[in-house]
């Protein structure tokens, strides 16, 4: 047996046209409504006349953690480079950056405008560390090498 105009995805029994496609999960077409029957167009209540309105009340504000945050992963991305060889120069400049953004969001932690004061303190001596105790060490490590030979 063929139909001719076959239904949705080429199988089942054949649709008239103009009409919507049956079967399936799809909402009917027509839903009762619901709510008052004819409700026309709605505007805003105005405020009674000589009494001003009050402000409103926004959302507190969110403390901003992001200083903290960059400053402890430049530290650690810092302290691990300058503990390579190679990587050492790569090092001094994260650990640099990573003094900066710690000290920032050291700064907002203590004014309250973030939460995340253990994070930034981390990030400032993971910072020093990575740019003046691990370089000394190796400079000194360098130069007992070559006093040796």
């Amino acid at each position: 047996m063929s139909y001719s105009n076959p239904g949705p995805g080429g199988y089942g029994p054949p649709q008239q046209p103009g009409q919507p496609p049956a079967g399936g999960y799809a909402y009917p077409q027509s839903a009762p409504g619901y709510g008052y029957p004819n409700q026309g167009a709605s505007y805003p209540a105005a405020p009674p006349v000589g009494y001003p309105q009050g402000p409103g009340y926004g959302m507190p504000m969110q403390p901003s953690n992001g200083m903290g945050t960059t400053g402890l992963v430049l530290g650690i991305i810092g302290v691990v480079c300058s503990l390579t060889f190679f990587l050492w120069f790569f090092g001094v400049i994260l650990g640099i950056l990573g003094i900066i953004f710690g000290a920032i969001g050291r700064g907002r932690a203590t004014r309250g405008e973030a939460t995340n004061k253990g994070a930034a303190t981390a990030g400032l001596v993971l910072g020093i560390t990575a740019t003046v105790v691990l370089p000394l060490l190796g400079f000194l490590a360098f130069a007992s090498l070559m006093s040796v030979a």
